[in-house]
């Protein structure tokens, strides 16, 4: 986890991550975005016309670097609605496809939402929904996004954790995040900041 000291052997933080994805010695990188479209672009600059964006948000620091280095990124957004995935993102801060004969190890294989999880096919450029959450259908994921997908005639549910994988979450996991990151754990976890 970046940020711990317990849980990182980095010393030279973002940079030495960077070392890491280029030697490919990192898998999978979960990315989340202002503005994720259909082609898996991603945009974290800002809404409008650039350089007249407003707001502005932080910017992209190593996130192209990423997408291009690690092979398997997890986009991710918990709020899934137009505003946020939409037809085309203002401003490009990192591509989700590269021209045929560019090089590139790394791109998008997922995008996990706070209503359903997408595959993305490279070669199609384009996302597939694969499941729709509890309490949610793909109807209201049709209406939710902006841009197009292909959608199966029968889309699954996305399964539920084991009772196994939600303790190991809840407990050791929550305890162990909470060190480096105390308001996400309190957050997502309601976990007792005293407990970790």
């Amino acid at each position: 986890m970046l940020g711990s000291l317990a849980d990182n052997d980095f010393t030279d933080g973002g940079r030495e991550l960077f070392d890491c994805a280029a030697q490919g010695r990192i898998d999978a990188f979960f990315m989340g975005g202002v503005q994720i479209d259909g082609q898996a672009n991603v945009n974290l600059v800002g809404l409008g016309d650039y350089p007249k964006s407003s707001p502005r948000f932080p910017g992209s620091f190593g996130t192209p670097y990423m997408y291009f280095m690690v092979p398997n990124v997890i986009l991710f957004r918990e709020e899934h609605s137009p505003r946020v995935l939409v037809p085309k993102v203002d401003f490009i801060s990192a591509p989700g496809t590269s021209p045929d004969k560019l090089w590139r190890r790394g791109g998008p294989v997922a995008l996990v939402t706070g209503m359903a999880a997408f595959s993305f096919n490279r070669e199609a450029r384009r996302f597939r929904l694969e499941s729709v959450h509890a309490g949610h259908t793909a109807d209201q994921v049709v209406a939710a996004t902006g841009f197009d997908f292909d959608c199966p005639d029968q889309v699954p549910a996305t399964p539920a954790p084991s009772p196994e994988t939600l303790a190991l979450m809840r407990g050791p996991l929550a305890v162990r995040i909470a060190k480096t990151y105390p308001k996400f754990a309190e957050r997502v976890f309601a976990h007792p900041l005293e407990d970790a």
